[in-house]
């Protein structure tokens, strides 16, 4: 059951796409610029949330299904965890920045896994962010996906 009329839907997608498009620029420029992780996620599922409201949940051009949610929040823990435990068990701190190591805790072999050739050389940061962008895109867009659902199973029932 779609609410939106023919002009937002003609141009919810472009826009969507466009969010979607500067969410992910701001997730991989978080280390260098202001704005990461938190910030880029919110704007992909900014896009998300677009579409679902303005084509419905089930007309949406840009669906995820119940699996799809699950392996995406799955990834983006999991991720945030394991680079968490990599600097604890090499470093003795959690999330120590192995990739940067400013205080040589870390060895050479570990550390070129997570340094990249790259004059703003953050390390671990830009995948923290990419993790928690996975996070915060697959949070934000479960609620609106929960109660736009829920809001058409009420209907069905009255």
């Amino acid at each position: 059951m779609s609410q939106g009329s023919t002009i937002l839907k003609l141009i919810a997608l472009p826009i969507a796409i466009i969010l979607i498009c500067l969410g992910v620029m701001t997730i991989l420029g978080g280390h260098i610029t202001p704005g990461g992780g938190f910030q880029g996620g919110a704007m992909i599922a900014a896009g998300v949330i677009l579409c679902i409201l303005v084509y419905g949940l089930e007309e949406s051009p840009l669906k995820f299904s119940h699996e799809y949610i699950a392996i995406l929040e799955n990834v983006g823990a999991l991720g945030y965890v394991i680079l968490g435990l990599v600097g604890l068990f090499v470093a003795g701190s959690f999330l120590y920045n192995v990739g940067a190591d400013f205080y040589n805790l870390v060895p050479g072999f570990i550390q070129n896994i997570f340094h990249y050739p790259d004059p703003t050389n953050a390390g671990i940061v830009p995948y923290l962010n990419i993790f928690v962008g996975l996070k915060v895109l697959v949070g934000l867009s479960a609620i609106v996906i929960a109660f736009v659902g829920f809001k058409k199973l009420g209907e069905e029932n009255s």
